[in-house]
Order: C-alpha cells, then structure tokens, then sequence
C-alpha cells in the first residue's frame, strides 16, 4: 500500500498536464478591436466654410390648367423624362362632355348665323326695290351682325374646350428629372394645384445660408471652392450666382446660391456639399485633434490599412478649432485612427468603422 502512493501522485499531476494542455489548445484568439477611422481630406485655405445642398438652378412645379379628378399617374420621383412626355392624366369624361357641348353650341350658331345671312340678304333685295321700309332692313342687318358675333364666340369656346381636352395631360416642356411627387391617383386637384417637382439637370448650384456677420466676406471672396461630402477628392470651382436681399426671419441668414462651373456626373441633386470662401484647397490635410499623438519621437498617426494598424510620422503645419493641418506624412483618403490610437501597436489586425464626419461650418 506504501508503494502505490507515488504512483497515484504521479498519475494525478500527468493528468493536470493533460487537462491544463487540452485547456489552452481549445481557447480562441481574440476578436480584432474595432476602432473609429476617418479619411483624411483636404483642408481649405480658408476657416470659413459653409454646408449646403445640390441643388438645380431651374426647379419648376408642374400643375394642371384645368381642374379634375387624377385618373393615372405615370412616373414616380425620380425619374427622368423627356420633353412632352405624359406624367399624369385627368378623368377625360368631365373634359369630353364640355368639347362636345362647345361643338354642339358652335353648330347651333353656324345655323342661326346661315339664317340671319340668308334673311339680310332677301330683306336687302326687297329694300332695293322699295318693297319694306329701311328700319326693317336694318333689323335684319341688327339681327345678322348678332348671328355672326355669336358664331365667333362659339368658335372660340369650341377652341377653348378642344384646348382643355389635350390639357388633361401634364407633360414637361423640357427634360428634367422628377424630384417630386405632391399628388397621386384618384385625387381631385383645382387648377394651377402643383402635382410634380421637376429640375433641369444641366445647370447645379449650392445652397447655402451666409449668417449676417459673413455678407461682406462672402462678396469679396475671389475664389470659392465646392466639395462634396460623398467624394471629397473631387475639388469643383464655383461663383456666386445669387444672394438674397433680405434675411430669413427664422434663421437670421441669407440664403445664396453658389454655380458650380462644369460639374461631372459624381455631383447629383441632393447631395451635401461645402463651400469653402477664397479658396479652393491646400496641399496640407486636416484630421482630428484626437487623432495626432506624440509618445516623444514626434507627432504621428496611426491608419488602418489591410486591417492592420500602421504608423506615419506627419508634420503639424498649423492647429485649427475643427483639426490639426498636416503639411506630410500622409495621404488623401488615408483612413486614420481617430480614437485610442495611442494604444495600438503597428501590425495589429482591427476591425474599421466609420465615424460620423464633424460639421465644419462656422
């Protein structure tokens, strides 16, 4: 019994060996952390910039000119139509019966009016010849000259209601894109009520609201530059095509229209855009504050790239309220760690996300 005691001792530490093997074997490797990534962009000449929106020079409501009940419509936001294209259509029966009572008044005139004409001219005969008295004459002269009168005011009621007839179609004098839709089928509308929203595509422009203290650097600006939030590689130039005389009494700003000049067909209606004053743009980029550390070899950022962590030495060229400016050390569109980046390390597989862009207006 003595000399079975180390052997059971040595059978129980061969079977924590076992246990404690099979233990660290079967454990998972950590998941890559998720940090917060922002690209890097350019940074305008320039602390003033301005968000607006793209929109079309030329945006029109289209209406009805008459008044009716919707029977179809045709297209749906966002479309593009073409010239004289139909977009919507009215109940043709209301339209129908009023062309057919222009047409049978025109006719009942065009009778009256042969009739009036054929008495005048017998009555003018029998004058002639001294047969009934010029007062006579001349109240079948009275009477023709009314005929005819009437006969022009059928004619022209007819051409009314055959005008109304092809205006219970609603159609674009030029190609445009839909931008919206106010109505739908089965509504009744009035006359001149719009229905769709349409916009010219050739001509875009931003717009944008100037507080009051900015009117005078706004109209001295020489230079104004346009990027889009969705591509902000793509620099464009523009000028100020229009701004409003008088405030917006909600916001105490001045709405301003800015034309882009030869805009490519990345810049769609609707998108957000900023208007940087004098300036176009930089060779330096802007990142966040929070995104340059210093662990004492001189700034640096880290960026994610291949989802591994890399680190690049930059060089600050100025600190600003909405970033730092970096003048080198790293490229445009580059994602950079934003958050904790002074607890990675270079090599370390994470995980990206997107950070919501700060708004750079002031």
């Amino acid at each position: 019994m003595i000399k079975t005691a180390p052997r059971v001792a040595a059978l129980l530490v061969t079977a924590a060996t076992v246990l404690a093997g099979c233990q660290a074997g079967d454990s998972t490797p950590p998941a890559p952390r998720t940090v917060l990534v922002q690209a890097a962009a350019s940074a305008p000449l320039n602390g003033s910039v301005y968000t607006g929106e793209i929109r079309a020079r030329h945006e029109v409501d289209l209406a009805f000119r008459v008044g009716g009940k919707i029977a179809a419509r045709l297209v749906d936001a966002g479309a593009e139509i073409k010239a004289g294209q139909p977009l919507a259509r009215l109940d043709p029966a209301d339209l129908e019966l009023a062309a057919a009572a222009a047409r049978a008044q025109l006719a009942a005139a065009e009778s009256e009016h042969a009739t009036a004409r054929a008495e005048r001219e017998r009555y003018a005969g029998l004058a002639a010849k001294k047969f009934v008295s010029q007062a006579a004459f001349d109240a079948k002269d009275n009477a023709y000259n009314s005929a005819q009168a009437r006969l022009e005011q059928a004619r022209a009621q007819s051409r009314i209601s055959g005008n109304q007839s092809s205006y219970g179609t609603l159609s674009s004098e030029f190609p445009a894109i839909v931008t919206a839709v106010l109505v739908d089928a089965g509504q009744v509308v009035t006359t001149g009520q719009a229905v769709m929203r349409v916009a010219r595509p050739e001509e875009k422009e931003v717009a944008i609201a100037i507080p009051e203290s900015r009117l005078a650097e706004l109209k001295a600006a020489k230079n104004l530059a346009v990027s889009l939030w969705a591509a902000p590689k793509i620099i464009l130039r523009g000028e100020l095509r229009e701004l409003s005389p008088a405030a917006d009494p909600a916001t105490r700003t001045y709405a301003a229209r800015i034309r882009i000049r030869n805009p490519p067909p990345e810049v769609r209606l609707g998108m957000t855009a900023r208007v940087a004053l004098d300036g176009a743009v930089d060779s330096t980029l802007i990142v966040p504050l929070s995104a340059v550390i210093d662990s004492g070899q001189g700034p640096l950022v880290r960026v994610v790239k291949d989802g591994k962590v890399a680190t690049h030495p930059v060089k600050v060229a100025r600190f600003r309220e909405d970033g730092v400016e970096l003048s080198g050390g790293l490229a445009a569109g580059e994602l950079v760690i934003i958050s904790g980046a002074g607890k990675l390390v270079d090599g370390q597989e994470v995980q990206a996300k997107a950070a919501t862009t700060p708004d750079r207006q002031r």
